[in-house]
């Protein structure tokens, strides 16, 4: 297979192919299901076409709680059957389809009562333990170990000794969500999928009842007297996969849904490493969920709430309110408390529940729907980060039913995404390549650990390019090379400098700066790629920084109101 390249040149390209003869599916959404929707069918030997109105994940898909897992909690509401597929996925995520993203990573449950809660936790963490060995795809992870309050501090000393009086221990798995669908993209385009970012339908093609395709608006096109360069798509089957937004993309066809999804907002704290003395991650009950303290490099990522959200989708906002409230909660166990000042990064994303079965969205359902609401159409919304390939497998299916023409099945639980292939290779000769590419050997783990088998291009760019110096780290972003902003947007389709600094890289909220000290060096290194004269460096740069003020802004702000009103004072660099 050959490695596809989402570069400008290849954007144009695939928006030509798109409009240039009628597809059999085209997907709507760039966020996690919509690129595994994309990759699902490219594979089956459909031709495909993927959109996504702003960038790759910029939606749900890059705020997560950056977890591969089943879903503890979902045991104790007795939705064994989403845990069991959940739990699945996770093990092939792990050992086969993308083992260079996906990496386990232990969790500690302090227990505060003797006796009964050792035995109700245990029972669900064996629970748990057994249903992943049981799927088949479970055996690479340690199973759990119960913990006196001696060896539980022991591995977490961060915490106070009279917040527990033992502990469980246990594995679940983490990934950075944004390069992960970055590599699902990439990995669609390989298999012959056309995808193009910042392209937003605004309207549907019909004959009739049935849906034949999309109206797009090419939102890096056209002067400034002529913002858009509009087009058609036309398509066999569309798929709506756009989360959140899926109640606004069905009043497009003006026809009412056959369900609902109401926006959760989840908003995560990011703090150094060493404000946090623990060597594994830690989980905690609420009064209505569960708090993750998550391992992230050089830091730990803190989270999570969930309260409904019906404000701004694009852009939601973490109030003060929010901030307090993880404060205070991961507070009570911790032996040196976390303030405001220890604070490098907030987010804050919002999950796509299914409305209808309680007012409490704690409570909604994260099961995935997936309907013909008319003909040519297919919607699916719901689900859960770790369970994409299994939405995309059953949209895909919808897809084909609809085609009414012989397609081969799902294939996607044997394709590694992009990466994949060699990364345990090249692991085991990291040392041999940092000295044949002059880099210490931890900058080598860092490139394949996000990269895997495509650090190669990585390291081709420095070697090919001398004068640019991308074997530096970045100002004010020493964790990242020089080269990966220039990657980020020759293979991996960044167009923005907020593309780069949120999401091809996480500078935006592992800096205390928030990623300003980085952002006029980012913008120069992209204006060779992207063709920006000094107006447009100085435009972008000028937007980033006005996208922080405004967060920070919001950030100090009481309630979810005033926090929203806050943020929408920035712009968006590319106005939808």
């Amino acid at each position: 297979m050959k490695t596809a390249v989402l570069g400008p040149a290849e954007r144009t390209e695939a928006l030509a192919r798109m409009a240039d003869r009628e597809l059999d599916v085209l997907v709507v959404g760039g966020g996690v299901v919509g690129a595994g929707t994309a990759l699902d069918a490219a594979t089956r030997g459909l031709s495909t076409g993927l959109l996504e109105a702003r960038d790759w994940a910029a939606g749900t898909s890059s705020r997560s709680s950056k977890l591969i897992h089943g879903g503890l909690r979902y045991l104790e509401m007795l939705d064994f059957g989403l845990v069991r597929e959940a739990l699945k996925e996770r093990g092939l995520l792990l050992g086969r389809l993308a083992p260079h993203l996906v990496k386990p990573v232990p969790f500690l449950y302090p227990l505060q009562h003797r006796g009964w809660e050792r035995f109700y936790a245990g029972s669900g963490v064996a629970l748990y333990d057994a249903m992943s060995i049981s799927s088949g795809h479970g055996r690479g992870l340690p199973v759990h170990r119960h913990l006196s309050r001696t060896k539980a501090l022991r591995v977490a000393p961060a915490l106070r000794k009279d917040a527990l009086v033992g502990a469980l221990q246990y594995y679940d798995a983490q990934m950075d969500d944004a390069r992960f669908v970055a590599n699902l993209v990439r990995t669609a385009a390989a298999y012959g999928a056309s995808c193009a970012n910042r392209a937003r339908v605004t309207g549907v093609l019909r004959e009739g009842e049935r849906v034949v395709g999309v109206k797009v608006h090419d939102l890096e096109e056209g002067g400034a007297d002529d913002r858009f360069r509009s087009f058609e798509i036309r398509a066999k089957q569309v798929v709506n996969a756009t989360g959140v937004w899926t109640d606004d993309t069905q009043g497009m066809i003006a026809e009412r849904g056959q369900f609902h999804v109401k926006a959760s907002k989840g908003i995560h704290l990011v703090v150094p490493k060493d404000r946090i003395h623990s060597s594994t991650g830690l989980i905690l009950r609420t009064e209505k969920s569960v708090l993750f303290v998550i391992p992230w490099g050089r830091h730990w990522i803190v989270g999570t709430t969930d309260t409904a959200w019906d404000l701004d989708k694009a852009h939601p906002a973490a109030s003060s309110a929010d901030i307090d409230y993880l404060l205070e909660h991961v507070n009570s166990v911790l032996a040196v408390p976390l303030t405001r000042d220890d604070v490098e990064g907030v987010y804050a994303g919002l999950r796509p529940l299914l409305a209808g079965e309680s007012e409490a969205t704690s409570k909604l359902s994260r099961e995935h729907t997936v309907a013909h609401p008319v003909p040519g159409l297919v919607v699916v919304a719901g689900g859960k980060y770790t369970t994409y390939r299994v939405m995309a497998k059953d949209a895909v299916d919808a897809a084909v039913h609809g085609l009414d023409v012989r397609v081969a099945d799902c294939c996607t639980e044997e394709v590694p995404l992009a990466g994949a292939e060699g990364y345990h290779a090249l692991w085991n000769a990291r040392a041999r390549i940092a000295s044949r590419v002059g880099l210490h050997v931890a900058r080598v783990e860092h490139l394949l650990n996000r990269y895997g088998s495509l650090t190669e291009e990585v390291l081709e760019l420095i070697e090919e390019n001398p004068e640019l110096e991308l074997g530096k780290p970045l100002t004010g972003a020493d964790d990242y090379l020089r080269a990966e902003v220039v990657y980020a947007c020759t293979h991996e389709g960044a167009r923005h400098l907020e593309d780069v600094l949120t999401r091809r890289t996480r500078i935006s909220i592992e800096t205390f700066d928030r990623g300003t000290r980085s952002a006029r060096e980012c913008a120069e290194l992209m204006a060779g790629v992207l063709g920006w004269d000094g107006k447009q460096v100085e435009l972008e740069v000028e937007h980033y920084e006005k996208r922080v003020e405004a967060e920070r802004e919001s950030q100090l702000q009481p309630d979810d109101q005033t926090a929203d009103a806050a943020r929408l004072g920035a712009p968006d660099t590319v106005p939808l």
